[in-house]
């Protein structure tokens, strides 16, 4: 059609073009289409028709200018596609370019197509010299966002960039992370499908395998890409590809049916009806062009009259292939005459179906944005007119800069462009479900919004029918997920979604599902049995909790009370031979520092505390040096009482009851001397033992200074070495009850254990080391007192008989 401003269409209403071969001795055949006749191109170009006559009816845009229009057919072929473009920039149709006038109308002012990314690619780069805009409808290859090489060229279909990335996030929102690929080996497959495995890639989903073909490949090759999806693992598979190589790809897979997958489809085929006859892909999902509707539309599609149909060779090829009949005067053989009884509204095709437009509606917007960019060029809008001059020498140039600019709104849909020429990426989610009736129907259940902001764009329902019509998420994943407690350890030469799950090493946890690593706890915590948690460690020290300390405290009373009753019994036979003969007075100093000795054991039990560590040590140093004092100073009277027999001997002066106190006095104060400095200089302190055990906190006082520690106990084992060598030295003098021989007794047993003490203490760990220390204390305590007290009261209580002044000083009688 004619008009002041030319729009071109070019669409593939066939899929195949005859070959001809020239020897350019005679004029060149016309290019002729052929194959099957595609009747939703169809309903594209009668839609770009139906808004042109739509626009030429308008008061408000383009008011007195009529839009002319060229559509073709590319034949679904990029050297028709090419061959197009040249007859559109360069005038050459006769029907359009033979005039009277040299005048600017029937110039080409924009180009609407093609239905693919590849023919796009061609023609846009023949007409971008020229600044001829293109607006396509259904090229989203996201190469053509380049405006380098495509600085001419626009869409009102999103790009594939956030195509791919919408998928991605599909299929990261059910947990799927091993996954298998095919696409299209095109422009639109190979380039959508490489944004997509980038987009997959950053959200962690590895592919198992990626596969492209074309539906004119030998069928080898569509069998070997079948059999790959058939042996493969990956439960789910992502398909970038056209509608036809779709077809091709499903019937070979319905020779010999594979396991169930869940198939995830871009743009390109997921909203085909006749794709949905495949009922093994019921439950598919993906991408769709947003619906959309366009009032009027199916009463100008159905408005088809015979005069109309016959005067147009597309129009008479598409009602002869619908009805099966034909329009010519001479009937064909295989087909009846038709008898004007088609009714075009029975049929039921692409062509006629428009309950969900949306590849059409780009093609309606696409009009329409050309219409305003001519519009802002010829137009002038006051407040209340609109005058258009379209004798304005209008070129494609200025039509491309007002395109850049345009935005409006038309049926309640935006339309505008971004610097590279692309619309605001919107998607619909949608999803193949059974009916009722068992008819695979497309549902919307979610949609995918560039325009909102990160983390919202994408938005998703759960009443989705899964492949087989489940209603439970299909799982596709290489390994299952690692629970808490283990971390993921990569398989050898796989991809990063197959790996092990290996328990997190001790004193580490992991908390989340699938952790790359595992982390220590804190010096304080310890993990739990299933090492996803940390908890604090148990503290241990000896309580009074614990039968252990029960035991050793009750024997640190017990002895305490002896010692007690030992002192009651001496006191009250004071006056007895065997009382005074032992030397009372240091008796009743050793009685009272053994009792000490029994109940100092007790400050060892407990949770140490700063007062408790310094009070533990330096207590049991000073106290035990008061006892061994006592029992030297028993030793050297027995020794100096003998030599004070000797004839002219004057030895007791020197060590009588005076001197005796002061010795006792004078080694217990070197010893509280000692402590004193350690107390000064590096006191004990409590402390949290973490090194002895890992899942536990040993709480114990530490020592401050070793050297003072072990200075108290040096001079404890020298004393009690002395005593012991005078005990020994005194063990036969003669007496009836010689308290050496008693003393001697003691003083092994006492060395015995505090020399075993030391290996014991050095090698026994937590609270096994103050119990090893309490034992010393009691053991030791209790060789003195059983030792040194335990025969006399013997006799005092049950011989006293032998408790005699004579007995004792008879020799012969012991």
């Amino acid at each position: 059609m004619d008009g002041d401003f030319v729009i071109g269409g070019v669409f593939s209403l066939h899929y195949k073009f005859y070959t001809l071969f020239n020897n350019y001795t005679i004029k060149p055949e016309p290019l002729r289409c052929t194959g099957s006749f595609i009747a939703q191109e169809l309903q594209f170009s009668r839609t770009m028709i139906f808004a042109i006559e739509e626009i030429n009816n308008s008061t408000e845009l383009l008011p007195g200018i009529k839009l002319g229009y060229q559509i073709y057919d590319t034949c679904a072929s990029v050297p028709v596609a090419m061959q197009v473009m040249l007859q559109l920039t360069n005038g050459q149709d006769s029907v359009f370019y033979k005039r009277k006038n040299c005048s600017q109308s029937g110039l080409m002012m924009a180009v609407i197509g093609a239905s693919g990314s590849t023919p796009s690619i061609s023609m846009s780069r023949i007409i971008g010299p020229f600044n001829i805009p293109q607006i396509s409808h259904f090229a989203t290859c996201a190469c053509l966002s380049d405006k380098q090489q495509f600085p001419t060229f626009f869409r009102t279909i999103p790009s594939d960039q956030f195509q791919a990335d919408a998928l991605a996030k599909l299929v990261k929102h059910f947990g799927w992370t091993w996954i298998g690929a095919v696409r299209s080996d095109s422009d639109y497959g190979n380039n959508g499908m490489a944004s997509f495995l980038d987009a997959a890639q950053r959200e962690g989903i590895c592919v198992e395998y990626s596969e492209s073909f074309l539906w004119t490949n030998p069928r080898s090759k569509i069998q070997r890409v079948a059999d790959v999806i058939r042996r493969s693992t990956a439960m789910v598979v992502v398909a970038f590809t056209a509608t036809g190589d779709m077809t091709v790809l499903l019937e070979e897979l319905v020779r010999k049916p594979s396991p169930p997958r869940q198939w995830i489809g871009s743009e390109g085929w997921i909203n085909d009806p006749n794709l949905m006859s495949y009922s093994f892909c019921a439950g598919a999902i993906g991408c769709a062009i947003q619906q959309s509707v366009i009032p009027s539309l199916k009463e100008f599609l159905l408005d088809l009259s015979p005069t109309e149909v016959a005067a147009s060779s597309v129009l008479t090829e598409f009602w002869e292939d619908s009805f099966n009949c034909t329009l010519a005067k001479r009937a064909n053989q295989n087909r009846r005459k038709c008898d004007g009884k088609e009714d075009i509204e029975t049929l039921k095709n692409p062509y006629t179906d428009t309950s969900q437009l949306r590849a059409t509606n780009m093609v309606y917007k696409a009009v329409y944005a050309i219409a305003h960019a001519i519009h802002n060029a010829v137009c002038l809008d006051t407040n209340f007119t609109t005058q258009c001059d379209k004798q304005n020498r209008l070129e494609s140039k200025q039509v491309l800069m007002e395109l850049q600019k345009v935005n409006f709104s038309r049926n309640g849909y935006p339309v505008s462009f971004d610097a590279n020429g692309d619309p605001v990426a919107f998607y619909e989610l949608v999803n193949w479900q059974k009916s009722e009736s068992g008819v695979i129907e497309l549902v919307t259940v979610g949609y995918y919004d560039a325009s909102l902001p990160k983390g919202q764009e994408f938005y998703i329902k759960r009443n989705i029918t899964w492949v087989d019509g489940g209603t439970q998420v299909p799982v596709s994943v290489c390994s299952e997920s690692c629970p808490p407690g283990t971390r993921k350890v990569l398989q050898k030469g796989k991809p990063i979604c197959c790996y092990d799950c290996i328990p997190c090493p001790e004193g580490e946890i992991s908390n989340t599902t699938d952790s790359p690593d595992c982390s220590p706890c804190p010096s304080e915590f310890w993990p739990n049995a299933q090492r996803d948690a940390c908890f604090p460690k148990p503290v241990e020290f000896l309580s009074y909790d614990e039968v252990l300390a029960i035991i050793l405290a009750a024997f640190s009373v017990s002895g305490a009370c002896l010692a007690i009753i030992t002192a009651a019994i001496f006191f009250h036979h004071r006056t007895t031979p065997i009382v005074r003969a032992n030397n009372s007075e240091l008796s009743f100093l050793l009685l009272f520092s053994l009792t000490l000795c029994f109940l100092c054991s007790l400050t060892f039990i407990g949770a140490p505390s700063d007062w408790s560590c310094m009070l533990r040590h330096t207590a049991f140093g000073i106290i035990f040096v008061l006892c061994i004092s006592c029992v030297l100073g028993k030793t050297v009277v027995v020794l100096m009482a003998f030599k004070a027999t000797l004839p002219g001997s004057n030895v007791m002066k020197w060590f009588g009851p005076p001197q005796q106190r002061m010795t006792v006095v004078f080694f217990t104060f070197v010893q509280v001397l000692i402590c004193t400095v350690w107390l000064l200089l590096s006191p004990p302190f409590p402390m949290k033992n973490l090194s002895t055990y890992k899942e536990k906190i040993i709480l114990e006082c530490a020592l401050g200074s070793a050297v003072g520690f072990w200075a108290v106990l040096g001079y404890i084992g020298l004393l009690a070495v002395f005593c012991f060598v005078l005990a020994v030295l005194a063990r036969k003098l003669p007496d009836n009850f010689n308290e050496a021989k008693l003393i001697t007794f003691s003083m092994l047993i006492f060395c015995a254990v505090w020399l075993t003490f030391i290996p014991a203490y050095v090698s026994s760990p937590g609270k096994l080391t103050v119990a090893v220390e309490i034992f010393a204390i009691l053991a030791s305590s209790f060789g003195l007192i059983l030792c040194i007290f335990a025969p006399k009261c013997f006799i005092i209580l049950f011989q006293p008989e032998k408790n005699s002044k004579k007995f004792l000083m008879n020799k012969n009688l012991m």
